[in-house]
């Protein structure tokens, strides 16, 4: 009875230890690079990735994890399971800014 009980408690503490371990990581899809999507993201291969990072170049930062799901290869299915693995915001820079109109300028300035 003894050898039950502390086998069960070994197995819990085992767990409870390990608990960290199976903690998801977390990637900013707006700022990661296509090895570390398709590294942290589950169903997510290095094609995907790549089509992650170039439809945010060619459309500006995410909003939100569901509008990943606009990537093509990318269903809700894919978000919602790597929903709690998804972090978006600190947009990098990525779109080109307009250009602007020279500025004229007037006499007498």
């Amino acid at each position: 009875m003894k050898s039950i009980k502390l086998m069960t408690h070994s197995l819990l503490l085992a767990l409870a230890l390990a608990g960290n371990a199976f903690a998801a990581e977390k990637v900013n899809i707006n700022t990661a690079d296509a090895a570390t999507i398709d590294r942290v993201l589950l169903n997510v291969g290095p094609a995907k990735a790549e089509a992650i990072v170039a439809y945010r170049k060619q459309n500006g930062a995410f909003k939100s994890p569901e509008q990943l799901a606009q990537v093509k290869g990318i269903g809700l299915k894919t978000v919602e399971k790597n929903r709690d693995r998804i972090a978006v915001g600190g947009a990098p820079a990525t779109r080109t800014p307009a250009t602007r109109a020279p500025v004229k300028k007037v006499a007498g300035r």
